[in-house]
């Protein structure tokens, strides 16, 4: 481990940074140049003490979780990532792990968006990063583990997850997700990770079995839903999907279908996170 190009290496990444690029409110009484230490520590998820000894070089070595997610907050590039790995002594992340980051320029999207909710999903449904709206939204997605990462698995596994969506909706999106998963399937025909989580669903649901049976495919790109909210109540959104030109990530961006809903919106917006339930799955199920 490097500590001391380390620490000058995130020094210099974090002065770089503009506070609107990460959808920060900037201000003429900034005294600092970039972001602040809090602000990365915000962005990251981790604590401002930590942060200040990473850059006066006193750290102990960061795992590699914790600098994915400094990555993340500091909008690195796949070079300057890779560079971050190597200076704290560990191995950038194999191809697999790779696709499980969020791209440099999603995320930049992700800020551009501003109060507009989006989130980048990898494309099995893995949530790898969302903008502060989303939250407000949807909850966190991004902390699950094993194959309740995946969208579709939380979906035909958990009540909770379809529940979020009004009754006469469900078999619409349960189909709509089964037929996306069987497209990624014929895509990545040889890959363990997709051919396991479809034997893992089938396996797990026998509802998953009968539609998947079926051999419905297709890849949405756009799409309506209506998401049960807990504090603000009903929100009929118009989702739009950006696809990279592998299609191994997507940008989904929410819109407000009526005026109803953008008010429920804006307020929600006001509201702020205070006591947002821990588990709310499946409000972005696609």
């Amino acid at each position: 481990m490097e500590r001391e190009q380390l620490a000058d290496f995130l020094r210099r990444r974090r002065e770089a940074i503009r506070p609107a690029e990460v959808g920060l409110a900037d201000s003429p009484r900034r005294r600092t140049s970039g972001l602040r230490r809090e602000e990365v520590a915000m962005l990251a998820g981790m604590s401002v003490d930590y942060v200040v000894r990473l850059e006066q070089g006193r750290s102990s070595q960061p795992s590699t979780q914790l600098l994915g997610a400094l990555a993340r907050a500091l909008r690195l590039s796949d070079d300057e990532r890779d560079h971050l790995f190597h200076l704290a002594g560990h191995h950038p992340p194999p191809a697999d792990e790779v696709a499980r980051l969020a791209r440099a320029g999603m995320v930049r999207m992700l800020d551009l968006l501003g109060d507009t909710p989006a989130v980048v999903l990898s494309d099995l449904g893995e949530v790898l990063a969302q903008n502060r709206v989303s939250l407000l939204m949807m909850g966190d997605h991004t902390g699950h583990t094993g194959d309740r990462r995946y969208m579709v698995y939380r979906w035909f596994t958990d009540p909770a997850a379809r529940g979020v969506h009004p009754p006469e909706e469900q078999e619409h999106q349960a189909r709509q997700m089964v037929a996306d998963l069987r497209a990624v399937a014929g895509r990545r025909s040889s890959d363990p990770v997709v051919t396991g989580l479809v034997a893992r669903l089938r396996e797990a649901s026998a509802h998953f079995r009968r539609l998947w049976a079926e051999h419905e495919v297709a890849v949405r790109r756009a799409n309506r839903k209506t998401l049960l909210h807990p504090r603000v109540g009903r929100l009929v959104m118009d989702c739009e999907t950006l696809l990279t030109p592998d299609q191994g990530q997507q940008l989904l961006v929410f819109t407000p279908a009526d005026a109803e809903t953008r008010e429920r919106l804006e307020l929600l917006r006001v509201l702020g996170t205070e006591e947002f339930p821990s588990e709310v799955s499946g409000r972005l199920e696609r």
